[in-house]
């Protein structure tokens, strides 16, 4: 089992919110309004982590590792979205989320293929991971960027147990978590080409609630990520090629092999199309 073992290596890393967060450093001339707006969003998108975990356990209920793994997964998102709320309710109560704004992102996901969504939320974690790197250094205020930098470094741990699990997979199921992966892989570093990035937070995921199926569109700004992304934070093409760089190098060592492109990866998925 890779539960006991991730439990302690995180635990091991876990920052504590009284403690590691130096809330006495806070300088308001230093947050301005468009700055903060930011930050109630994605303390909202963070608890979108609640129907992810509800996901997780019913579409992996025949894994009891990874579903205990999930306790871990689900603490720590959480506590990513209690943090920005905490900030929220100290320097700027004025834009706290109301309980029905965060209720909101709590909707139930279409059934779907474990494997598929586990390479998605990898993939979703080395996104964010350079996501919340670029809102640190985005941002002015100087105990936001330390809570951004703390939740970067979360996601970035988070997506080396999602690895792990990955890794098992192909143990045990060989071409088929092969074929899987590099399908997932493949959809998710070519996202970023056609100008939209995928991220878990803005695929469709309920036919009966389409349009609002997908995590963004249920924010009170359904706009709010292009915007924070293009026009806020910034992430360009240098950035997205960290995103797609991260994707193809673990890949390539899941794999053993060597990814220098999208199109090696492509390459590689072909092998394997008929086994998903």
């Amino acid at each position: 089992m890779l539960y006991p073992e991730l439990f302690k290596s995180l635990e091991s890393a876990r920052w504590d919110m009284d403690k590691d967060v130096p809330w006495d450093g806070f300088d308001a001339s230093r947050l301005s309004d468009e700055q903060a707006l930011t930050i109630k969003m994605n303390a909202i998108t963070e608890w979108s982590a609640l129907p992810a975990t509800e996901m997780f356990l019913r579409d992996n209920r025949d894994d009891s590792d990874f579903c205990a793994f999930m306790s871990v997964w689900f603490y720590e998102e959480q506590k990513h979205s209690l943090v920005l709320l905490e900030y929220l309710r100290r320097f700027r109560p004025d834009l706290s989320p109301t309980e029905q704004e965060l209720h909101e992102v709590r909707f139930e996901f279409d059934p779907a293929p474990a494997l598929e969504t586990l390479m998605l939320h990898f993939c979703g974690e080395v996104r964010l991971t350079q996501w919340y790197r670029r809102a640190s250094e985005w941002h002015t205020e100087p105990v936001i960027k330390h809570i951004y930098g703390l939740l970067s470094r979360d996601e970035a741990r988070h997506g080396g147990a999602y690895l792990k699990y990955m890794k098992r997979a192909i143990e045990r199921t060989g071409d088929t978590a092969r074929a899987a992966f590099s399908k997932i892989g493949m959809l998710m570093a070519a996202s970023g080409r056609a100008g939209k990035p995928l991220h878990p937070t803005n695929l469709h995921v309920s036919k009966a609630l389409y349009p609002r199926d997908t995590i963004q569109s249920r924010l009170p700004d359904p706009d709010w990520l292009e915007h924070w992304l293009d026009q806020q934070i910034r992430f360009d093409k240098d950035c997205e090629a960290r995103v797609i760089g991260g994707i193809l190098r673990n890949l390539g060592s899941l794999f053993g092999e060597s990814f220098k492109s999208i199109s090696d990866l492509n390459r590689f998925r072909k092998q394997f199309a008929t086994a998903a």
